[in-house]
């Protein structure tokens, strides 16, 4: 139990996402520790897997799967609060989908301009029932009065910066407005703390008829038989060539030869065609394999 005072100093874990802490029997002894963003949820076991194959020594490894907007604000708090629980570990990496997250490291002391890379893009569809029921087929679709929105949090997500950008871009101002302002206070507009988690919940319960997700969501989605399609926005409006994954080794990495290592791999042609398999664009060459 902690006191109320150190309650109020650290973000708050959402209570239901225990999910998003992997291996946290073993927090304390392992031998690194990652923070990624949270849509790769769906590659980790296998890419963890295949790094593990090459490196056995690393043979615990505890990861967060939250937004990576929340695991900063942990990172900078020096902890966040789960259960009434204080998660104070040290991550040795961190990932990011905003090169402003990577600065904001580097502003307060806790990595350098060098340790951090780009590894990664991917890009933003819509997600929506099977059959699309809504009539879902553009940006602007989205700010009808009679259509609900999974949105995601710009406080916690940085997936939502791209998205009101592709609302910028699709009807300016006006429809930035219209759907982060009064749809929400309509309730039409109903934020995520973890969107790819509660969208596609809430697209299979019928409680929203469209969520603006990763393209990789989608295809996880359906993976998992989940009666759910996918809506292409459009290449112009997809964010396809801005949106940049990045990843740092912080300076107070409690493990840093596991961390150069993971760095290492998550470069390599295997990591980045796993990546591939799950509909993510890949930054590094595959072809040398």
């Amino acid at each position: 139990m902690v006191g109320e005072r150190e309650k109020t100093a650290y973000p708050v874990i959402p209570s239901d996402r225990e999910d998003d802490l992997h291996n946290l029997d073993f927090m304390d002894s392992a031998n690194l520790v990652l923070f990624v963003a949270g849509n790769q949820f769906m590659v980790m076991e296998e890419l963890l897997g295949a790094f593990q194959e090459e490196h056995p020594d690393v043979n615990k490894i505890f990861y967060e799967t939250l937004p990576p907007g929340l695991e900063l604000k942990q990172i900078l708090a020096g902890g966040a609060l789960f259960r009434d629980r204080v998660i104070d570990v040290v991550p040795d990496v961190y990932a990011s989908v905003t090169e402003k997250a990577m600065e904001r490291l580097e502003q307060g002391g806790l990595i350098a301009e060098s340790d951090y890379f780009l590894y990664l893009h991917n890009r933003i569809v819509f997600m929506v029932p099977h059959g699309n029921p809504a009539g879902i087929a553009s940006v602007t679709d989205l700010g009808r009065a009679e259509v609900r929105i999974s949105q995601p949090n710009p406080e916690y997500e940085d997936i939502a910066y791209y998205i009101i950008d592709m609302y910028r871009q699709g009807g300016g101002e006006s429809l930035v407005h219209r759907i982060m302002e009064e749809k929400r206070a309509e309730g039409t507009t109903i934020l995520t703390v973890v969107h790819h988690r509660e969208t596609p919940l809430r697209i299979v319960k019928g409680t929203v008829d469209v969520g603006p997700v990763w393209a990789t969501e989608v295809i996880h989605a359906k993976q998992g038989n989940l009666l759910v399609d996918m809506v292409e926005p459009g290449e112009g409006f997809d964010q396809r060539d801005r949106i940049n994954y990045y990843i740092c080794r912080l300076k107070r990495a409690t493990h840093p030869q596991n961390a150069e290592k993971f760095l290492d791999f998550i470069k390599s042609p295997q990591a980045q065609e796993i990546y591939a398999s799950y509909g993510f664009v890949p930054h590094f060459d595959t072809s040398a394999r």
